[in-house]
């Protein structure tokens, strides 16, 4: 075992990591406005609802959402897609605008909707909001959509181009 002290010992220590992991090294970024990935948009049918929402199919689109908006407009929102079900959670950092988000199953049917609202910009931990049950897909639109529009658990969404 080696201890080592003071700025040298940091370096060294960085360089002895770097010479047994041959791995890339992460660097984890804060998300900005200007890092906002690229997101597809499809025409979904919630019930009997067109929705156009933005695709969030991957890591990166998954982690930075909905982040920074100032509005959105009422029939639009964001697809979470995952590879399986599985509990999940959600949480608003750097999300200005309340939502509501509405958790899916594998079969595409609606299992849970919870309205969440926006933390404090800059806060480390916001708030977080997981499933009771297990998801596959979560659809984020406006505050109270889902209520506005008499979409209640049990209510399948599909794509409008199937």
């Amino acid at each position: 075992m080696i201890f080592l002290r003071g700025a040298a010992s940091s370096v060294a220590l960085l360089l002895s990591a770097a010479i047994f992991w041959s791995g890339p090294l992460a660097v984890a970024v804060e998300p900005t406005p200007s890092t906002r990935p690229s997101f597809s948009k499809k025409t979904i049918i919630v019930g009997r609802i067109k929705v156009e929402v933005e695709i969030a199919d991957t890591d990166e689109r998954r982690s930075y959402g909905l982040m920074f908006r100032e509005s959105m407009p009422e029939r639009t929102g964001m697809l979470f897609i995952f590879d399986g079900e599985s509990q999940r959670a959600f949480w608003m950092k750097n999300t200005l605008i309340p939502l509501s988000i509405g958790y899916f199953d594998r079969d595409k049917i609606l299992r849970e909707i919870i309205d969440m609202e926006p933390a404090p910009l800059g806060t480390a931990r916001p708030k977080s909001y997981p499933t009771r049950t297990k998801a596959m897909f979560a659809l984020e639109m406006n505050r109270g959509w889902f209520e506005r529009n008499k979409i209640r658990p049990g209510v399948r969404f599909r794509y409008a181009d199937n």
